[in-house]
């Protein structure tokens, strides 16, 4: 092999053991079945030492699809100076006649398009980003839960024909309430204390979520990103702690209409010839963070202010993102109301509104300069 030349290795991963196979960068060269080795972190360290010992003036390319398994061995290869990609399986090229897949096939496949270039790259977060992530995504699943448990402990109610004439719902005093209650049979007043306990412990579990995500996310890299973002209108802590979680480093899109469209926050199109349609969004890309976007969104529906609320949260804050928040609040609260005014759907003026949120968001990140993380000293969670 000539000195630059690269090779590329396609790994098809699984909980077991890894598919290898790789091409070598040269006009004809077919792809070659390496063979089947175990997923021990030790067996994939022997496998890159193996290619370099065969190789040893070639550069290697890792690639393998993002999965369950996660990014660690993405985060090995690179601590070992090797190039690695993780590729959105949904973006893979497949042919139509294609019926046949096998491990085989699809590490063969991996190292013939990473050659030709046809694959897309994702983004992969360092390990402490992804624990947040992990954090934030946890408390979403506690807060689901909890849901879950109250409409059930609704649907009990309506089936017996119980209403509560109160105010407010899940209130002390609607706790207390709930309590007092005595059904019919006495099963069905075990069902009732069930379902109470299971919405106590869930609100506990909703508490201690809470404060642990308050805690790490102030020691987290990216706090100053989230106190930051924190002065636009409709981001609190939770929604900004999750955006940036869920998105990581916005400065990596060069152009905020890029990262619109990663969040399938752009409108699909459908043009031909003299014919052009556009429809709903596209709905790509990450989903939480566009729901909480869309969350966030709602709260523009009201005049521009500077509340004790928001105040509070611009309170250190570099006047220039202060500015940008004001400007934001500006633009988006008078577009909500054009919006309306023209007679568009209320979903439809929330979701515009949260496609230019991220725009501001993005600008204000990019005030915001960061410490860079080595990748020879990041730490891996993964036992040999």
């Amino acid at each position: 092999m000539n000195k630059h030349n690269i090779l590329f290795i396609g790994l098809d991963t699984h909980k077991e053991f890894v598919e290898v196979a790789y091409i070598e960068d040269q006009r004809g060269a077919q792809a070659v079945h390496f063979g089947r080795v175990s997923s021990a972190k030790a067996s994939i360290t022997k496998l890159a030492r193996q290619f370099q010992s065969k190789y040893p003036e070639a550069t290697l390319h890792f690639v393998y699809e993002a999965g369950p398994c996660g990014y660690w061995i993405y985060r090995l290869l690179t601590s070992l100076g090797h190039c690695c990609y993780v590729i959105a399986p949904s973006l893979i090229p497949k042919k139509p006649g294609e019926k046949i897949k096998t491990d085989k096939r699809d590490a063969l496949k991996l190292a013939k398009l990473l050659k030709s270039e046809d694959l897309t790259a994702i983004y992969v977060p360092e390990p402490e980003d992804e624990a947040i992530r992990d954090l934030s995504r946890a408390r979403e699943t506690a807060m689901k839960d909890l849901k879950d448990a109250k409409y059930q402990l609704k649907a009990l109610q309506l089936r017996n024909n119980i209403n509560y004439r109160g105010t407010a719902n899940w209130s002390l005093k609607h706790l207390r309430w709930l309590t007092e209650l005595i059904l019919p049979h006495p099963s069905q007043q075990i069902v009732l204390q069930e379902y109470l306990q299971t919405i106590s412990e869930r609100i506990a579990r909703l508490k201690r979520l809470d404060n642990e995500l308050e805690h790490h996310v102030k020691n987290w890299r990216y706090y100053p990103v989230v106190k930051a973002i924190q002065a636009l209108r409709g981001v609190r802590l939770l929604v900004a702690a999750g955006v940036i979680a869920e998105l990581g480093d916005l400065t990596r899109f060069d152009h905020p209409r890029k990262l619109m469209s990663y969040l399938g926050l752009v409108p699909s199109e459908h043009s031909s010839g003299g014919k052009r349609h556009v429809g709903a969004i596209t709905k790509c890309g990450n989903g939480r963070a566009r729901r909480l976007l869309v969350e966030g969104a709602h709260s523009y529906r009201f005049p521009a202010n500077i509340s004790t609320d928001i105040q509070k949260r611009q309170e250190g804050l570099p006047k220039q993102i202060i500015d940008i928040a004001w400007q934001a609040q500006l633009r988006l609260c008078r577009r909500y109301q054009k919006l309306m005014y023209k007679g568009k759907h209320y979903n439809v003026v929330v979701t515009a509104i949260a496609r230019e949120m991220i725009a501001y968001i993005w600008a204000i990140s990019r005030e915001i300069v960061l410490r860079q993380v080595n990748p020879k000293l990041r730490l891996s969670r993964v036992p040999a």
